[in-house]
């Protein structure tokens, strides 16, 4: 079941982040963060109308997705990057995909124009499945970050969507 999260969601999605942060390259980050921290990130999320979906199965998250500012200009405003996560024990079960559905809609309800996702470009997983969703290749920005003791590329791909009929500057 895919329902917007609560706060009582919120030690789930922050041991399936973390996890990400310890044992994987999908997150650039080195330390794991508080539930401090995903509290506040939960508020801002709620306080700027973005998106937190949250696919729940066995009365557990088993993943988590959401979207938000790609650039902090007025000008991109049309533009939102994206973010999805399962957790280790439910991956490869078509998770992924449907919580990227569910974004993709709210994203065309919300009229935007872009979705961009920034991959780590040896994520062929997370490649495989944006593409098997519309998304193109945009480029690929090298030694992006270093983790694990490597260097690592970050691949930029979006997805097209129809954006406002009626776009303007304010």
């Amino acid at each position: 079941m895919i329902r917007e999260a609560t706060e009582k969601d919120l030690m789930d999605i922050l041991q399936i982040y973390n996890d990400a942060i310890l044992h994987t390259t999908a997150v650039y980050d080195y330390n794991v963060h508080t539930i401090e921290e995903r509290k506040q990130w939960y508020e801002k999320k709620k306080q700027e109308g973005y998106p937190l979906l949250v696919f729940e199965k066995n009365k557990k998250v088993a993943g988590f997705a959401t979207f938000g500012p790609f650039r902090a200009w007025p000008a991109y405003k049309y533009t939102i990057e994206h973010s999805v996560y399962v957790h280790e024990d439910f991956r490869r079960e078509g998770i992924a995909i449907k919580l990227m559905q569910e974004l993709i809609k709210i994203a065309n309800e919300r009229e935007f124009a872009t979705l961009v996702a920034g991959i780590d470009a040896a994520n062929i997983g997370s490649i495989k499945l944006h593409e098997k969703l519309g998304f193109t290749f945009s480029g690929v920005i090298k030694k992006a970050g270093f983790k694990f003791d490597q260097w690592l590329d970050l691949a930029f791909y979006q997805l097209e969507l129809p954006g406002p009929k009626a776009p303007t500057e304010g």
